[in-house]
C-alpha cells in the first residue's frame, strides 16, 4: 500500500471511521474516499455495486455499522442483525467482485460466548452461548468475520477481521437511549450535575445540541425534569442500569484507528493462519487488556465531570455479560500496543463533549 493508493473508508464520519480517516491523513495517505449515508446507503446493494464500479477502490476499511448500547441492542433486535448483515454483505461482496487488494472488517468482542474464559482469546469464538441482550448484533459480526475468512480460503483474498473492545472517543453517539455505556454515562452525569446545581442554561444548551425524544432546550423546566427522570437523571441522584459489578475494557477510538491502519499496512491473512488443515479464528482482538468495573467507571466519570450527587444502580435492569476482557497477545506480538489509559481517555472525551456544546 502506497501513499497514493485509493482507500475507501466506509463509515468515515462515525466514531471509529473518522479517527481512521484522520490517522490515514496524518500518515500521508492522499487518496481517501468517503460517502455519507445520504450519498451512499450501504444497505442498498445496487447503489453499493455502482459505487464500487465507479470508484474502484484498491483498499477498503469497513467501519460502518448499525451500533448502540445495551438498551438499543435488546430492544431493536431485528434492526441490529438485519442492517449489519446487509451492510457487510454488500461491501465485502463488492470488494471481492472488484478485486480489492485488502479489506479490514471491524467487528466486536461481543462475538465471544457469555461464559468464555477470561481474558478471551480469539480461539474462544463459537465455543458457547452468546450474551442474550446483544445476540443478534453478535451473530451479524460473526457472519462478517466468517465471510472474510471464507473468501480468503476459497478465493485467496486478503480480508482481515479485527475485533475491537468497547470504544469511546470524539464523534461518539451520546443519545441517552441508543449510545454505548461510557458516552451515555458521561452525558447523564453532566446533566445530573447541572440539574443538581440548577444550571438550567447548561441543561438547555445540552438539549438544544442533542434533543431527547424530540424535546429540546425550549421546553419548560417541568417537561425537561420529567423527561430526564425517565433516564434516571434527577436532582441529586443519578440512576444507572444494573448492579455496577460488570467489568469492562475500554479503548480510545483514535488508538483503535491506529491499530486498524497498522493491520492494513503490516498484517496479511497468511500471517494469521495457525493450522492450514482447518483455517479458523484468524481474526485479531484489539484492546488494552485492562478492565474496570461499571461502578468504578461511574465514580471516575463523576470525579471528572464534577458531579457530587448520589449514584444508584438499578439491579432490576440487566447487567449484560459480567466480565468482558480480551486477550491482546496476538496483536501485541504483531507489533502494536495501546498508550492511552482510561483516566486520560475519560478526561479527553468529557472535554470534547463540553467544547462541542457551544458550537
Amino acid at each position: 500500500m502506497n501513499k497514493s493508493s485509493k482507500i475507501y473508508v466506509a463509515g468515515h464520519l462515525g466514531l471509529v471511521g473518522s479517527a481512521i480517516w484522520k490517522n490515514l491523513e496524518s500518515k500521508g495517505y492522499t487518496n481517501l474516499i468517503g460517502r455519507t449515508l445520504q450519498e451512499l446507503d450501504l444497505m442498498d446493494a445496487a447503489n453499493v455495486a455502482a459505487f464500487f464500479e465507479a470508484e474502484k477502490p484498491e483498499y477498503v476499511i469497513l467501519a460502518a455499522a448499525h451500533v448502540g448500547g445495551i438498551i438499543a441492542n435488546n430492544t431493536y433486535r431485528a434492526d441490529f442483525i438485519y442492517k449489519n448483515l446487509q451492510i457487510q454483505n454488500n461491501v465485502i461482496g463488492e470488494s471481492f467482485r472488484h478485486q480489492v487488494k485488502k479489506l479490514v472488517f471491524l467487528g466486536s468482542t461481543c462475538i465471544y460466548p457469555r461464559e468464555a474464559p477470561q481474558p478471551m482469546k480469539e480461539d474462544a469464538l463459537l465455543t458457547g452461548q452468546l450474551e442474550y441482550t446483544n445476540e443478534p448484533y453478535a451473530i451479524a459480526k460473526i457472519a462478517g468475520l466468517k465471510m472474510c475468512e471464507s473468501f480468503n480460503i476459497q478465493y485467496g483474498t486478503n480480508f482481515i477481521a479485527v475485533m475491537p473492545t468497547n470504544l469511546y472517543g470524539p464523534n461518539d453517539n451520546f443519545d441517552l437511549e441508543r449510545s454505548h455505556v461510557l458516552p451515555a454515562m458521561i452525558r447523564k452525569t453532566y446533566l445530573a450535575k447541572n440539574l443538581q446545581q440548577e444550571n438550567w442554561k447548561a441543561v438547555r444548551e445540552d438539549l438544544n445540541k442533542r434533543p431527547v425524544e424530540g424535546l429540546d432546550g425550549k421546553a419548560s423546566d417541568k417537561e425537561i425534569t420529567t423527561m430526564l427522570a425517565k433516564y434516571g437523571i434527577t436532582k441529586g441522584q443519578l440512576e444507572l442500569w444494573g448492579t455496577g459489578a460488570p467489568m469492562r475494557e475500554f479503548l480510545w477510538s483514535e488508538e483503535m484507528a491506529d491499530a486498524t491502519v497498522f493491520v492494513m499496512e503490516k498484517v496479511n491473512f497468511e500471517d494469521l493462519i495457525k493450522d492450514k488443515n482447518e483455517i479458523r479464528n484468524c481474526h485479531i482482538n484489539i484492546g488494552t487488556g485492562k478492565e474496570i468495573s461499571i461502578k468504578d467507571l461511574s465514580y471516575l466519570v463523576s470525579k471528572t465531570v464534577g458531579y457530587q450527587g448520589k449514584i444508584r444502580f438499578d439491579s432490576t435492569k440487566p447487567d449484560g455479560t459480567m466480565r468482558k476482557l480480551i486477550d491482546v497477545s496476538k496483536l501485541n506480538a504483531l507489533g502494536w500496543k495501546h498508550q492511552i489509559e482510561i483516566e486520560e481517555g475519560v478526561k479527553r472525551l468529557f472535554e470534547w463533549y463540553v467544547a462541542g456544546l457551544s458550537l
